[in-house]
């Protein structure tokens, strides 16, 4: 258990910062899961009157055990973090997809600033006629 607990760290999770030259800042993220379980039992004896002992003890039953754990560390991507900007690069995915919602806002913003320069020169428009 200290194995795992040592191994699902929050450090695994969200991995340690790496600044670039530029002053960009990458910053892994994984996906873990872990688990485990564990099993026994208790055989007879295959003897006929095995469970008492020639003196009238009770003899010990057989037992046997067993157990195991697994993790599994799947990167999901790289956060970057910029001056003004942080962005999710998926490690798996579509780019395109993840790329047409990075620059929504700027479409909306560029869209908005046409709307507006079209209600000036409208407006301009009015006032000469």
């Amino acid at each position: 258990m200290q194995s795992i607990k040592e191994m699902v760290d929050v450090t695994t999770v969200v991995g340690d910062a790496v600044e670039t030259n530029d002053g960009s800042v990458i910053i892994p993220i994984s996906q873990v899961a872990f688990g485990f379980g564990a099993g026994g039992g208790e055989y007879e004896i295959s003897k006929p009157n095995a469970s008492k002992s020639e003196n009238g003890k009770a003899e010990a039953v057989p037992f046997a055990g067993g157990s195991g754990a697994g993790v599994s560390v799947k990167p999901v991507g790289f956060l970057v973090v910029r001056m003004n900007d942080v962005r999710l690069i998926a490690v798996n995915g579509n780019p395109l997809a993840e790329r047409v919602v990075d620059i929504a806002p700027q479409i909306i913003d560029k869209i908005e600033h046409i709307m507006q320069k079209n209600k000036h020169h409208s407006r301009v428009k009015e006032e000469i006629n």
